[in-house]
């Protein structure tokens, strides 16, 4: 691995990490020019909804002469009708008053339990467990081969996506909070699980953990025989490129990075990528050759998002130039049913069309990525294509991972609807009363009375 920087950096690379939080929110939203009543709505949906950026997303990725329509402000920043009018009027009538700190939290409690914090039963249908009565906590288990951990020390990030499915870790309460410390459980866990062979650390964001912190994690899992790969999900490159450059213990999580390589295990790099002006700043491009110099592989993926990068020339743009970086483009999801979902979400029509209409123009080597996928509680389901059948327009589906394994790879059909933004909005097609993951319905009674002829 080579330590040596050889891209020209912009003065703000060996800054020091600086986050913005929720009481910054009125100065940035008044340099994005938005009036007084507009400034009072985003604090009331950021009481709401978690809000942190740094000064390397401020500085170097936000067009502020753009905004507040810049697709990275939008990315970080709340916008007023990402909630439903009446709870954004209510929060800002209890903050212009100057209300009780209790008195907004239980009203911000309120609207959290209306936007299914917790989706794909992560908090209860993943926990694996290590008795009968011994539940391994930060685990989730979804999938036979790959297992997920959170963490305690990651459980935040650079800066936080609007978009975000785990908004839920990030607004500071214990009751949403997913996350463990105790990573020799895990181990414990995978000696008895011989068939995991990937671990994947998210959050929050692991690389929010400093060097030191972060091999206490990883190097007990270099000693499982069974384990083929280490996974990290990080929207680090993105932004906090200086955690692989200019960081004082870069070249020491660099160093780590090569000893998981170095044992015989791939170390995947799932990097968020939702915009190509991520990519721009050199600082970005260097913290890529870095990370990839080690051995470990950097796979690019992001949720398909409406206002941000809902047009294919985005998509054909971003996996273009991860190709052109040694990156591989891996998934474009479907924005998950949490959260804000009712804004950001793209129909399941226009993510297809979005997603061929960007396919169709890069080379084989960008077509690894997989999508529009829909990461539901029966698994992910890829959108496959539209097609008639016997004069019936229809979803072509697909299982890229299932609970049950008999499910993967095997195509089923829905019932065309341009509206439908999610699994659960569908109906099954070609005449069948479910889909392959559901239970049948069952038979109606009259099926169940004997031929009279027969007595």
């Amino acid at each position: 691995m080579s330590l040596t920087h050889e891209a020209a950096l912009s003065p703000s690379a060996g800054r020091r990490f600086r986050a913005y939080t929720a009481k910054h929110l009125d100065e940035f939203t008044a340099r994005a020019g938005l009036a007084e009543d507009e400034r009072l709505a985003a604090r009331a949906v950021a009481t709401v909804l978690p809000f942190r950026v740094n000064s390397y997303v401020v500085d170097e990725l936000i067009d502020w002469a753009a905004a507040p329509d810049d697709p990275i402000y939008r990315l970080t920043f709340p916008q007023a009708d990402m909630l439903p009018k009446e709870d954004v009027a209510r929060i800002a009538d209890l903050l212009r008053k100057d209300a009780p700190k209790k008195e907004i939290n239980q009203a911000a409690n309120e609207v959290r339990a209306r936007l299914n914090p917790h989706p794909a039963g992560q908090m209860d249908l993943n926990v694996p467990k290590l008795g009968p009565e011994d539940p391994l906590e930060g685990v989730q288990h979804k999938y036979a081969e790959t297992v997920l951990f959170f963490p305690k020390q990651g459980q935040t990030c650079h800066a936080y996506c609007t978009y975000c499915f785990r908004w839920a870790q990030f607004v500071g309460e214990p009751d949403l909070k997913f996350a463990s410390s105790e990573i020799d459980h895990l181990v414990d866990y995978l000696h008895h699980h011989p068939e995991v062979t990937s671990v994947l650390l998210t959050g929050g964001d692991p690389m929010i953990m400093g060097g030191g912190v972060l091999a206490r994690y990883i190097e007990p899992l270099l000693k499982v025989e069974t384990l083929e790969s280490i996974r990290i999900g990080t929207k680090s490159l993105a932004y906090w490129p200086q955690r692989f450059v200019t960081d004082p213990d870069a070249d020491d999580t660099l160093r780590l990075f090569e000893k998981v390589v170095a044992s015989g295990k791939n170390l995947a790099f799932m990097a968020h990528f939702s915009h190509p002006a991520e990519m721009a700043p050199d600082l970005v491009r260097e913290a890529v050759r870095r990370v990839r110099d080690t051995g470990a592989v950097i796979r690019t993926q992001a949720p398909l998002i409406r206002t941000i990068n809902d047009d294919p020339t985005v998509w054909e743009s971003m996996w273009r130039t991860h190709v052109r970086h040694g990156m591989v483009p891996y998934y474009m999801f479907v924005e998950r049913d949490t959260g804000p979902q009712d804004y950001f979400a793209v129909p399941l029509a226009r993510a297809y069309d979005i997603f061929r209409d960007a396919y169709k123009n890069v080379s084989g080597l960008a077509r690894t990525v997989r999508g529009p996928s829909m990461s539901a509680t029966p698994g992910k389901v890829c959108v496959d294509g539209v097609t008639e059948v016997g004069g019936e327009k229809l979803f072509v589906l697909r299982f890229l991972q299932a609970r049950d394994p008999e499910l993967v790879a095997k195509p089923f059909f829905a019932k065309y609807d341009e509206k439908a933004t999610w699994l659960f909005d569908l109906e099954p097609g070609l005449g069948a009363t479910h889909f392959p993951y559901e239970t049948p319905p069952p038979a109606d009674a009259s099926d169940l009375v004997e031929d009279p002829a027969v007595l």
